[in-house]
């Protein structure tokens, strides 16, 4: 298990001397600047390679970029429309440029419109730290009230409703201004800012696009970039929908066990993969994380640890960022199913045997609060739960490799 941190380059709060400090072995980061849908120059990835090679004082570090998270696919070719073929080839060109670099491992996500989705980005906990959440009512109250989109409340619980009535009634504006830009935050350093107004444009352009023919958009983009993928020896592997079930009247299609298999199989190269996230699969009651793993586990090529404390026992529902060892998700039977994994893998001979994993998110904590780093991304935050993870690990390496 190779451990990791996300970075954002540069700007991030949290820094490669920090990452030294926290015991990381490699970066996982992205060039949030470049446009989606634009080439991944030499020029811009060596800029990043160097970045990460370089202490604050300017001594060397020596920390190298393992991962590549992301490299965005376009709303175009989701859509299919506009110029989604030629974003297609430029994609295919910057995957052969990062991998000229080195890289060999690239996450991407297929999510209509937004990245992921949250109601609060810092929302405070009994002990006084601070995480993510995602707020069910709060969420009806923004797309019923804030973003007026028609039909919106057909899609909600007859209660939630009536909640999510009571509660935009009492928020002063502020609130509700704060609750709009939380949901639209979208993905952290990404070079889009979307507007409401952006949101409701975004939404039109897919009322024709159903699960089924946005499910085709992706195995026609697979189709496309795999084979290189596959030359080159690049493993691509897709995120999960965060939250994975509907929003705002948009398809979801990489939320279950069942949809990750349909596209494994539709593009049945090794290339194709998972990015195995935890906290997003684990965000519905009727995922079971490990056991989803377990099926995957030969195609999981990247993996993101954390846990979601669930608030209802529907697939659309409350939740929060929970800390690393407690949550929805079975973390210790997760860590011991991958360290079984990673021995078969190693056994089997396979170069790719240990698996790229990183902390993902955690809440704020100690001088976390007020560094006003990256929503879920803090530097104590995730250097605990990044130890609490190592030792769960390294428990289990010895425990199989005395077996």
């Amino acid at each position: 298990m190779r451990q990791t941190w996300r970075w954002f380059g540069p700007q991030d709060r949290v820094s490669i001397d920090d990452m030294m400090q926290a015991g990381v072995e490699g970066v996982v980061s992205a060039l949030h600047h470049v446009p989606t849908g634009a080439v991944w120059t030499p020029e811009e990835i060596a800029i990043r390679h160097q970045a990460i090679r370089t202490r604050k004082d300017g001594r060397p570090s020596p920390l190298t970029w393992d991962v590549v998270e992301s490299l965005p696919v376009s709303e175009d070719i989701k859509k299919q429309q506009g110029d989604w073929k030629t974003h297609i080839a430029n994609w295919k060109l910057s995957m052969r440029n990062l991998r000229d670099s080195g890289i060999e491992v690239i996450c991407y996500n297929f999510m209509p419109v937004l990245d992921w989705t949250r109601t609060d980005l810092a929302w405070e906990r009994p002990n006084g730290a601070r995480c993510m959440r995602f707020d069910l009512t709060d969420f009806a109250a923004f797309d019923i009230h804030i973003l007026k989109r028609a039909g919106a409340a057909e899609e909600f619980p007859d209660a939630i409703v009536e909640a999510a009535a009571r509660r935009f009634a009492e928020m002063t504006d502020q609130q509700r201004d704060k609750i709009a830009g939380n949901v639209v935050f979208g993905l952290p350093g990404a070079a889009e800012k979307f507007t409401l107004e952006n949101v409701r444009e975004h939404l039109a352009e897919y009322n024709n696009i159903s699960e089924d023919r946005l499910r085709s958009h992706l195995i026609d983009f697979l189709s496309e970039v795999t084979p290189l993928a596959e030359e080159l020896g690049v493993r691509i592997c897709c995120h999960p929908d965060d939250p994975p079930f509907p929003l705002l009247g948009l398809p979801r299609i990489m939320s279950t066990q069942a949809h990750y298999e349909a596209i494994l199989t539709a593009v049945d190269l090794p290339a194709n993969g998972v990015t195995f996230c935890t906290g997003s699969l684990g965000a519905r009651p009727d995922n079971n994380p490990v056991e989803i793993f377990k099926a995957l586990a030969d195609r999981v090529h990247f993996l993101h640890l954390r846990n979601v404390n669930i608030e209802g026992t529907e697939v659309k529902n409350s939740f929060f960022e929970d800390e690393h060892l407690t949550g929805h998700t079975d973390m210790i039977g997760m860590i011991q199913a991958i360290v079984a994994e990673e021995k078969r893998r190693k056994d089997a001979g396979r170069a790719d045997w240990s698996i790229p994993v990183r902390p993902d998110h955690g809440q704020d904590i100690l001088d976390d609060i007020g560094r006003d780093a990256q929503p879920g991304y803090p530097a104590i935050g995730r250097l605990k739960g990044l130890a609490e993870l190592r030792g769960v690990y390294r428990t289990f390496e010895r425990v199989i490799a005395a077996e």
